[in-house]
């Protein structure tokens, strides 16, 4: 069954030529005029760029705390690592270099008191450990 109409299905037998619209709306601006040429002045310094850059040099004093934990964690961990390796009779140059590296991590001042305590207790024990391996 074919259904005729505008909502059913035809055959196009158009000729294949295209309907223009005869008059149209479509219109190109008009050009501006040219204004006067300004001379061409030198850039001014961005003050607030020199601003922001030294407020992100400003180190805030939680970020510089963390800093200080973890450093404290990372010559624990090289401690907890030398100790394994006496305890093993397998000591290795990387985890004394590892403890000379995080010893010279610690120290730096996280601006906590107690914090800083704490730091040098664990320098203290990383110099001695160094001393005792023949390597301070």
């Amino acid at each position: 069954m074919r259904i005729y109409g505008p909502n059913g299905t035809t055959t196009s037998t158009g000729s294949g030529t295209v309907r223009r619209a005869g008059s149209s709306t479509f219109s190109l601006p008009s050009a501006p005029t040219p204004q006067e040429a300004k001379p061409v002045s030198a850039p001014r310094p961005p003050a607030a760029l020199d601003a922001l850059l030294a407020m992100q040099g400003v180190e805030d004093a939680t970020e510089r705390r963390k800093r200080s934990v973890k450093r404290g964690r990372t010559a624990l961990d090289a401690l907890d690592d030398l100790k394994i390796g006496l305890l093993s009779g397998s000591l290795d140059a990387a985890t004394v270099a590892r403890l000379r590296a995080a010893a010279a991590e610690l120290k730096d001042s996280s601006g906590d008191p107690g914090l800083d305590a704490v730091l040098a207790e664990i320098e203290l024990r990383v110099e001695v450990e160094l001393a005792k391996a023949g390597q301070g």
